[in-house]
């Protein structure tokens, strides 16, 4: 006898698929699923017009670096995420479960921008690349870099990067 002819298996379905419907209606009563916060620290945009600090949270760990800004609704334009690597390598980023457009900020080890990937489409899966070593990457919200007048050749000043004092 298969599971399926189980007698019970129906009764078994039908709690599973009460279940999954229950937690489902949960996270639409929720509005979304729960989003951890990560430490923040300052980091400074070293911009033509003069430094701008920012609040940056830091995914560090990597539990942290794969939810991102996952889920996240908003993102304030003087806060980031900064995603620090062990070594300078060519980042891949993508937009997965990201409802809200970035601008991806490609670091290289010595603080100065390598690149601007603006705008990115929320919800997208396409990688975005550094097209470089890079040793962070930093998001902020969608637009915001154009905003600022940040761009590639401009300096991050973070306890992550050389040149950071």
């Amino acid at each position: 006898m298969t599971d399926t002819a189980h007698p019970n298996f129906l009764s078994r379905a039908a709690h599973c698929a009460a279940l999954l419907f229950l937690c489902a209606g949960l996270f639409t009563l929720l509005g979304q699923p729960a989003v951890a916060r990560m430490v923040q620290e300052k980091l400074v945009l070293e911009l033509a017009q003069g430094p701008r600090e920012i609040t940056v949270e830091v995914a560090e760990t990597p539990q942290d670096m794969a939810m991102g800004l996952m889920f996240r609704t908003s993102l304030a334009e003087d806060h980031g995420m900064l995603f620090p690597a062990p070594a300078p390598h060519e980042a891949n980023m993508w937009m997965r479960n990201t409802y809200i457009p970035l601008d991806m900020v490609f670091i290289r080890a010595d603080g100065v921008i390598h690149r601007i990937e603006p705008m990115t489409e929320p919800l997208s899966e396409t990688i975005v690349a550094s097209k470089g070593l890079v040793l962070a990457v930093l998001e902020l919200a969608g637009g915001a870099s154009a905003r600022m007048g940040l761009k590639a050749g401009d300096r991050v000043r973070h306890r992550i990067f050389k040149s950071a004092p």
